[in-house]
C-alpha cells in the first residue's frame, strides 16, 4: 500500500484547518474501506513530513480521529484503524441499502423466519387484531465483516412470500418494492438500553454493552401499515444522523 501521506492533500489558502482537512481526508479512506481496519499509520514525524505540516497540527488530526472512535493509539504498535462506525441519516430506507450505498459490504444471517401470533405491541403498533398472525423475521446483520445489528421484523401474513435465503442475499425492503409494496412514510423511535445475553453474544459485545434501538412502523400509500422494525445496533459502530430545520 502506497504511503498514507500520498492520499491526502492540503489546501493552504482554504479556510478550513489544516489538521482538520487531514482529519476529513482520513476518515474519507477509512469509511471507504481503503484504510481497512488494522491497518497502521506512519507515525506523526513522518506523516507530517510527508504532508509539509507540523507535529502539532498532524497530532491534532490523528486525535480528532482518535476521539470519534476510527483511529487507535496502541503501546508499541503506532495508531491503527478500527473498525470504521456505520453513521446512518433517519429517512425511510432500509440498512441493507444504506451500508451497500456507502460499500460497507452488508452481510446478513437469519435467525428466524416464521409465522407467530403477533406480540400486544405489534399489534397496536400495526393496527392489527389482538392475535392476528404476522410473518415474524429475526435477523442479524454485519457490515464489512463485523457484527452490527439484530433486527427483528413483523409484517402482515398476506404481504410477502419470502424464503430465508431471499433475506439473506438482499435487503428486506428491496423484497418488499419488488414485491409491488410502496413505502410511503414510517412513524420512528431511537433510543439506546443494554444489550440482553443473547444480543452481546451474537454482536461480539460484553453483556450490558450499550445499544442503540430503533423502533419504526412503515406504511404504503394506502396508509396500511406494512412493517414494524425492531432493531438493536452496536453503539461502537453505529450512529444515527439527524438534519435539524429552524422554524
Amino acid at each position: 500500500m502506497e504511503p498514507v501521506g500520498a492520499l491526502i492533500q492540503v489546501d493552504r489558502s482554504s479556510p478550513v484547518p489544516l489538521y482538520f482537512q487531514v482529519a476529513q481526508r482520513l476518515q474519507e479512506l477509512i469509511e471507504s474501506g481503503r484504510l481497512a481496519p488494522g491497518s497502521r499509520l506512519e507515525n506523526e514525524v513522518t506523516l507530517a513530513d510527508q504532508l509539509g505540516l507540523s507535529r502539532p497540527t498532524m497530532r491534532q488530526a490523528i486525535q480528532y480521529l482518535v476521539d470519534k472512535g476510527l483511529l487507535v493509539r496502541k503501546r508499541g504498535v503506532g495508531t491503527q484503524v478500527v473498525h470504521a462506525r456505520v453513521r446512518r441519516t433517519v429517512e425511510l430506507t432500509s440498512l441493507y441499502d444504506d451500508l451497500n450505498r456507502t460499500h460497507q459490504q452488508p452481510r446478513t444471517d437469519v435467525l428466524s423466519l416464521a409465522e407467530t401470533a403477533a406480540p400486544d405491541d405489534v399489534a397496536v403498533a400495526m393496527a392489527l387484531p389482538a392475535g392476528s398472525t404476522v410473518l415474524a423475521i429475526e435477523r442479524l446483520r454485519y457490515a464489512q465483516g463485523e457484527p452490527l445489528a439484530v433486527m427483528r421484523n413483523y409484517l402482515p401474513r398476506d404481504l410477502l412470500q419470502v424464503t430465508a435465503e431471499q433475506l439473506a442475499a438482499e435487503g428486506l425492503y428491496q423484497l418488499m418494492r419488488a414485491a409491488g409494496v410502496h413505502l410511503r412514510l414510517a412513524e420512528q423511535t431511537i433510543g439506546a438500553r443494554r444489550a440482553t445475553a443473547t444480543e452481546a453474544k451474537l454482536l461480539g459485545e460484553a453483556r450490558g454493552a450499550p445499544l442503540l434501538t430503533m423502533v419504526r412502523t412503515a406504511y404504503d400509500d394506502g396508509g396500511r401499515a406494512v412493517e414494524h422494525g425492531v432493531h438493536a445496533y452496536r453503539a461502537s459502530l453505529y450512529s444515527f444522523e439527524l438534519t435539524l430545520v429552524a422554524r
